[in-house]
């Protein structure tokens, strides 16, 4: 593939002249010289600042993302490392979902005053104990148990 300027590329990839040449500085993209004043890379750059977007996309540190390229710059992704992403993603979606649920009720709540609602209570007590679980039949809880762990036992 030929090589394509600096200017191409941000073009093509819709990132920034300027966080290209960060990402540069930091090494995880790599300039195969300049013509004039502007830098020249190879075409294949365009895979990597894709992966790159994914990987900060997924919430990856540009420092995790550094780490998942090989010393040919190859991708070497381990497994490991992307299960427990998703692992984390999935609590923030359960987080996020719980949160969703318990101010769609506070909202649709028919009590005169949220504070006159037995709901909006607990969830208000829940939340000063930690991030809420929020259980529609039940009334919320706070902090979330590890599965297999009894409140009793920590």
């Amino acid at each position: 593939m030929p090589l394509l300027d600096i200017g191409e590329i941000a073009e093509r990839s819709g990132v920034p002249p300027s966080t290209l040449r960060y990402y540069e500085e930091v090494g995880l993209i790599r300039s195969e010289g300049r013509r004039g004043l502007r830098r020249q890379f190879d075409g294949d750059v365009l895979l990597k600042l894709s992966l790159i977007g994914l990987g900060k996309a997924a919430g990856f540190s540009l420092v995790e993302i550094a780490g998942m390229f090989g010393r040919n710059g190859q991708p070497e992704i381990p497994r490991a490392q992307l299960h427990a992403k998703a692992n984390d993603l999935q609590r923030q979606i359960l987080d996020l979902r719980t949160l969703r649920d318990a101010l769609r009720h506070v909202a649709d709540c028919r009590a005169p005053s949220h504070l006159e609602c037995p709901s909006f209570r607990a969830l208000m007590k829940a939340s000063s104990r930690g991030p809420l679980v929020y259980r529609p039949s039940g009334g919320p809880t706070g902090a979330r148990q590890a599965p297999g762990r009894s409140k009793r036992g920590g």
